[in-house]
């Protein structure tokens, strides 16, 4: 399976498999949250330098230990409250619990346990009849414009990434995409999608396997539990989408009103960045289109999208489309000293390429807080666009 000029259906036979079910909350702690390792020894206590960075450690471990067990308790009930859930994951939801925590807020698994395994097998099994009947012909009987544009795109996803770059990990994501395109000709498959549908993949994998997944490759993954990931990806991907679609249909009418409503929206925060791109002849939707199409995949590493997108799905129903233009104006003011110093040319050049490489967690939760604080300020204000 060396290239996508054809394709294959998903390996294994999945029929057959019983589904498998996020793991229990409990089955998810890990055993290091009870390393000792960081307690207080003579020789610690002796040195004033150690002591400090030790019990800021010990504070950041005994903060984890909390969130992971009110996430436990919250995950665990029969009936999961999804407004407590909503609350939880806000500030981040620990990795162990990220898979079944998505799943339950996309509403893609029920609040009810007691429902979630057949709802799994029934979902999963519905996938594979999609794409047995989709590729039934094999290439010959797919749309040809369609398919050369994902055989394209599928390959540009995550260049670096040793995971997206496997053959076979690409014929699942191309799967999903023709699939999901195939069953919404309204909307049909526009570039950038193939960027959303990682986050879910990378995350339902990670739920399964003890190893860094971005850095592992289909041998390492038995063949039932990718094609369950695929299915599962392919279902979050699609609800995601649903939420959206006003951004992938013809002309794309959702994201020009993201732009314009970010246009506003920087020049009641920071009027003399909004004068200045607008002086040096900077329209919005020369950079910002890519913020929108690509929830700003583009600009921000992997796992700082993944964090990100905890927050999204907390917030509901508004979170990729109403919150996520908060988050592309706190983006562009963080870089407000830069910006005014550039003329147009240096200006394009920046955004396209904004130094974020060395983020962290912790430059997400900055730029997240900050949101929060211009949707407060600005959600309700008058001439201020809301919720429809």
């Amino acid at each position: 399976m060396a290239s996508l000029g054809g394709i294959s259906p998903p390996r294994g036979t999945r029929p057959h498999q019983s589904p498998q079910v996020p793991r229990s909350p409990t089955e998810c702690i890990s055993p290091s949250l009870f390393d000792d390792t960081l307690s207080l020894s003579h020789r610690t206590l002796s040195d004033p330098k150690l002591e400090q960075r030790n019990l800021k450690e010990m504070v950041h471990l005994n903060s984890r230990l909390a969130r992971v067990e009110r996430f436990a308790a919250c995950l665990s009930e029969p009936n999961v409250d999804l407004a407590k859930l909503r609350k939880l994951s806000w500030n981040g939801i620990p990795e162990e619990y990220r898979a079944m925590t998505w799943q339950l807020l996309m509403g893609f698994l029920p609040s009810n346990a007691d429902r979630r395994e057949q709802t799994l097998f029934r979902k999963r099994k519905e996938y594979e009849d999609c794409v047995a009947q989709t590729f039934a012909q094999g290439v010959e009987g797919l749309d040809p414009g369609l398919w050369h544009q994902i055989q394209i795109d599928v390959p540009r996803t995550f260049p670096t990434s040793p995971l997206f770059q496997d053959p076979v990990i690409q014929q699942s994501l191309a799967r999903i995409l023709y699939c999901w395109a195939d069953r919404h000709p309204a909307s049909g498959y526009v570039q950038g999608i193939n960027d959303l549908v990682t986050p879910f993949f990378l995350v339902f994998l990670c739920s399964h396997i003890a190893t860094d997944p971005e850095h592992s490759t289909s041998a390492d993954i038995p063949d039932a539990l990718l094609n369950q990931v695929e299915a599962d990806s392919f279902w979050c991907l699609s609800k995601l989408l649903d939420g959206i679609q006003d951004n992938y249909i013809h002309a794309q009418p959702g994201i020009l009103r993201q732009i314009s409503k970010l246009k506003e929206l920087i020049a009641r925060i920071n009027g003399k960045l909004a004068s200045h791109l607008e002086n040096e002849g900077v329209e919005f939707i020369q950079f910002a289109f890519r913020w929108m199409n690509c929830l700003l995949m583009r600009e921000v590493s992997l796992k700082n999208t993944i964090r990100m997108w905890d927050t999204y799905l907390s917030e509901g129903s508004t979170g990729f489309s109403e919150f996520h233009v908060y988050i592309c104006a706190a983006f562009l003011v963080k870089w407000t000293d830069v910006l005014l110093k550039m003329d147009f040319q240096e200006i394009m050049l920046f955004l396209q390429s904004v130094p974020t490489k060395s983020w962290t967690e912790k430059e997400i939760e900055v730029l997240l807080s900050e949101a929060f604080m211009y949707q407060s300020l600005y959600h309700h204000a008058p001439n201020h666009y809301s919720k429809k």
